[in-house]
């Protein structure tokens, strides 16, 4: 299994517009984030982890040549506005592309993108989504994904938690939350990595603090742990050598291989 860092920041993205403080003028290439997202190679199944506004960018910054279906966690406009360029994805396939998610975030599909809700592309270069109630339980012939919900303010985000058939390896990804649940513990314990929405030092109502990730991490107890969804008070290389063994920040760009 690889798992791609597409993009590790915030809804500002990183550097923030009109600031010109310490990590949003810095040089550390680790402290440029896009708005966040992985994609996810699963024995050759490719799943995409929601489409930020940059998301054309990340793909053709990291080559993302293929996508078998698509995972929304969420209808936030970080994660959602990205969709329509899905449309490459879809030329090859002359069908609707598979989407998945809650019952949130396909509203949030429909009332974006009505006009890509179709069985297949109107011509070539057109998007088509077909729309799917994400199942606590995927099942393919390259491994399964399975979901929890996970407490973000007014939303619930769809938690995911990889395991590939072949390897038996599993990856938790867990963005955009303030908690996770015992449900959502129990899911993704001991996984081989794990990614946890730290936004900043600071709390915040709907997102955990690096303090309450590492907290929940602890709870985990997975192999690998990296903090993801990282606001401008967040410099790369401080912060990162102030975490405990086990746990690391991801950057943009980031390819992890279990």
């Amino acid at each position: 299994m690889e798992v791609i860092f597409l993009g590790t920041g915030t809804s500002h993205g990183i550097p923030m517009i009109a600031c010109d403080c310490a990590v949003c003028t810095s040089t550390d290439p680790r402290n440029q984030r896009t708005r966040s997202s992985v994609h996810v190679i699963m024995d050759g199944l490719h799943v995409q982890v929601d489409a930020a506004p940059e998301f054309r960018l990340q793909c053709v910054r990291e080559r993302i040549n293929h996508i078998d279906l698509f995972i929304l966690t969420h209808g936030h406009a970080d994660h959602v506005v990205g969709m329509d360029d899905l449309r490459r994805f879809c030329d090859a396939r002359d069908q609707a592309l598979p989407v998945y998610s809650s019952d949130e975030g396909m509203a949030r599909v429909l009332a974006i993108y009505p006009y890509a809700i179709l069985d297949r592309p109107v011509m070539k270069g057109y998007a088509a989504f077909r729309l799917n109630e994400m199942p606590a339980k995927l099942t393919f012939p390259q491994g399964t994904i399975e979901s929890t919900l996970l407490p973000h303010g007014g939303v619930n985000t769809l938690g995911l938690v990889f395991t590939e058939a072949s390897s038996g390896r599993r990856f938790a990804y867990y963005t955009d939350c303030k908690r996770v649940p015992a449900e959502a513990v129990e899911l993704a314990r001991h996984a081989d990595v794990v990614v946890l929405d730290g936004l900043r030092p600071q709390e915040h109502p709907t997102h955990m603090s690096i303090n309450e990730a590492l907290a929940a991490a602890a709870t985990l107890k997975g192999g690998q742990t990296f903090l993801t969804h990282m606001a401008h008070t967040v410099d790369h290389a401080t912060v990162e050598a102030t975490l405990p063994a086990g746990v690391k920040l991801a950057y943009d760009g980031l390819r992890v291989r279990l």
